[in-house]
C-alpha cells in the first residue's frame, strides 16, 4: 500500500517502472506458467472469500446512500459472483495462448521467409469504475496474454479491488512470475489518472471500462493509445415480421436480467405495422418492474408508458427505465438506430431473414445480434473466457476484447545469407 501522500505521478510512474520490467519477463513465460499463476489465483480468490466480502461490505457501504441501486448491483460481491470470478481465471487458463501463434507466412522468391507472429502489447492501464470483477478478468486476461497490467478501478471499490489484486499477485508468485505484472494505483487522487494517460515511457495501452464520461476523459486527455468502450445504449428493432411473443420475452430478459451491465437493453423500436399488438404485449411482460418512456404513438397506444424526452433518446440509464419509438419500417428504423446508437450493440427481432440481413448489414454497431438478448454482449458468452471490455472503435480490436486481442504482432524474417541488390 502506498503513502497516500506520495506524489501521484510519482506513484504512476513506479508502477509503470516495475511493470515494464515485469512485462519482459512475462512476454517469454511459458503458457504452463501462466497457467499454473491463473489456478493458483483462482484458489486464493476462494480461499480470500471472505475477506473479500468484508471488504466489499465497507465498498458498499461507503455509498449505499448516494448511489443508486444499479450502481450498488455492480459494486456488491456475493459468494457466487466471487466463485463466477475464479471459474472465469479457470477458464482463461484452459483457452489457448494467444501468444507466439504464427498468423501468417510468406515465402519470397529470395528465399526469405517471412512470418507474422502474435507477441504481447506490453504493458496495459486498464481504468473501470465499480465493478469489482473487472479488475480479477482484466488481470487474467492480460496474464494470459503476456501482458502487464495496473489497475486503477473506482475509488468505490478500492477495498475489494486490494483484496483481488492480492490473490492475482499469489497465483503470480506461486507459478515464479513476477507479482508486478498485475498492480493497483493506491491513491484515490485523480491526477494518477492523468499520470497514468501521459505516461508514454511505460505504458503501452489504456483501456477504459465505464460510463461515457470517463471513455471521453480517457479519450480527449491520453498520451498514450486508447482501446475505447463506449457505453451501451443498446437498441432492438422489433420488425413487422417478428414473433411478437417472442420478442416480448426476449426484450425482457435484455432490459431486465442485470440492468446496470454495458449490454443491458436500453431503446426500443417498434414497427408501426405491430405497434398496437405488441406495445401492449411489451407493458404488461415487463409491468411494473421496468419504466417505459415513449414517443407520442407508444404514448397513445398504451397509458402505462410516459411521455420520453428528446434526452431519453440517448440515454444509457443503467436502470429498469426504457424508450419506446414507433417508426414506420426497416428503413427508418435503420436511420434511427444509427442516430442514436452508441454503436454498442443493437438487434433487430426479425422471422424474415433478408430483413435481418438488412439490418445486421447495415447498423455500424460493435455487435448485432438477431433475435437474441443483447445481454449475450459478453466475452464469456462469445466463448473467449472473459473480457477486458466491449471496443466499440474500428481499430485494432472491435467488440468484445479478449485474448487474441490483447496481442500485437511482429515479423521474424529467416534467411540463408541473402543480401539485397
Amino acid at each position: 500500500m502506498t503513502d497516500q501522500t506520495q506524489d501521484p505521478r510519482i506513484h504512476v510512474h513506479e508502477l509503470g517502472s516495475r511493470a515494464r520490467k515485469a512485462a519482459r519477463r512475462l512476454a517469454g513465460a511459458s503458457t504452463e506458467a501462466k497457467n499454473r499463476a491463473l489456478l493458483a489465483a483462482a484458489t486464493a480468490l476462494r480461499s480470500r472469500e471472505a475477506e473479500l466480502l468484508e471488504a466489499n461490505a465497507r465498498d458498499v457501504d461507503s455509498v449505499k446512500d448516494s448511489k443508486p441501486d444499479s450502481f450498488i448491483d455492480r459494486l456488491r460481491l456475493t459468494s457466487e459472483r466471487i466463485e463466477d470470478m475464479a471459474r472465469a481465471l479457470e477458464d482463461i487458463a484452459a483457452l489457448p495462448d494467444p501468444v507466439g501463434r504464427v498468423l501468417a507466412t510468406t515465402e519470397r522468391p529470395n528465399g526469405l521467409v517471412i512470418e507474422r507472429v502474435a507477441v504481447p502489447i506490453g504493458v496495459i492501464g486498464m481504468i473501470y469504475e465499480s465493478r469489482p470483477n473487472v479488475g480479477a478478468d482484466a488481470s487474467a486476461l492480460c496474464l494470459k496474454s503476456g501482458n502487464a497490467v495496473i489497475l486503477r478501478g473506482g475509488s468505490e471499490s478500492r477495498h475489494s479491488t486490494r483484496v483481488i489484486v492480492g490473490a492475482m499477485q499469489a497465483g503470480l508468485e506461486a507459478a515464479g512470475l513476477p507479482a508486478d505484472a498485475v498492480q493497483a494505483i493506491q491513491t484515490p487522487d485523480r491526477e494518477a489518472v492523468a499520470a497514468l494517460l501521459e505516461d508514454v515511457e511505460h505504458i503501452d495501452l489504456v483501456i477504459p471500462r465505464g460510463g461515457r464520461g470517463l471513455v471521453e476523459l480517457v479519450r480527449d486527455k491520453a498520451r498514450v493509445p486508447t482501446l475505447l468502450h463506449l457505453d451501451g445504449n443498446c437498441h432492438t428493432y422489433v420488425h413487422e415480421s417478428a414473433d411478437l411473443d417472442k420478442a416480448a420475452t426476449v426484450i425482457r430478459n435484455a432490459k431486465l436480467r442485470r440492468t446496470g451491465v454495458c449490454g443491458s437493453l436500453e431503446s426500443i423500436v417498434v414497427d408501426r405495422a405491430v405497434a398496437p399488438d405488441f406495445i401492449p404485449r411489451l407493458t404488461a411482460i415487463l409491468g411494473a418492474d421496468c419504466e417505459l418512456r415513449g414517443d407520442a404513438e407508444a404514448v397513445a397506444i398504451d397509458t402505462h408508458i410516459r411521455p420520453a424526452t428528446e434526452a431519453d433518446w440517448d440515454t444509457e440509464y443503467l436502470d429498469s427505465i426504457a424508450s419506446v419509438k414507433v417508426v414506420g419500417g426497416l428503413d427508418e428504423a435503420i436511420a434511427w438506430v444509427d442516430e442514436h446508437s452508441s454503436h454498442h450493440t443493437d438487434a433487430i427481432m426479425a422471422e424474415d431473414a433478408e430483413a435481418a440481413r438488412r439490418f445486421m448489414t447495415a447498423i455500424d454497431s460493435a455487435i448485432v445480434m438477431h433475435n437474441a438478448s443483447t445481454q449475450f454482449a459478453d466475452g464469456g458468452e462469445f466463448g473467449m473466457g472473459a473480457e477486458i471490455g466491449i471496443a466499440t472503435g474500428k481499430m485494432h480490436a472491435r467488440g468484445p476484447v479478449g485474448l487474441e486481442q490483447l496481442t500485437s504482432f511482429k515479423y521474424l524474417v529467416h534467411g540463408s545469407g541473402q543480401v539485397r541488390p
